[in-house]
């Protein structure tokens, strides 16, 4: 019979860490770039600012990335240092909602500026 366990079981996550890292490393300071040139004063600027397809991507790619890398940090610090199992599941899906929950928002939000 085959183990579950193995060398190899935190490859993924390491893989994902470092990918949503490199993520944020390349959109966050162009994003800032953007936004700091553009630092329209009034809201119909704001919402021009918002308007291109592209803006909207980045901005949801970036969300997503930051959720992924902040979930699979979260989840090594509940592993290594939460002991009971049911405090441990409460405190995933805690940090679950919350991030998918922001995630959902910012989607809605960027999507609802036309």
């Amino acid at each position: 019979m085959k183990s579950t366990t193995g060398a190899h079981t935190g490859t993924g996550t390491w893989l994902l860490q470092r990918a949503s890292a490199l993520v944020l490393a390349l959109a966050l300071p162009g994003l800032a770039v953007y936004f700091l040139t553009a630092l329209p004063l009034d809201f119909a600027g704001w919402q021009s600012l918002f308007a291109p397809l592209w803006l909207r991507v980045l901005m949801l790619l970036t969300a997503a990335a930051l959720a992924l890398h902040a979930w699979v940090g979260m989840r090594d610090i509940f592993m290594d240092y939460v002991r009971p199992t049911g405090l441990r599941l409460a405190l995933y899906l805690a940090v679950i909602i919350t991030l998918a929950g922001s995630v959902a928002w910012l989607a809605a939000t960027v999507w609802s500026v036309s």
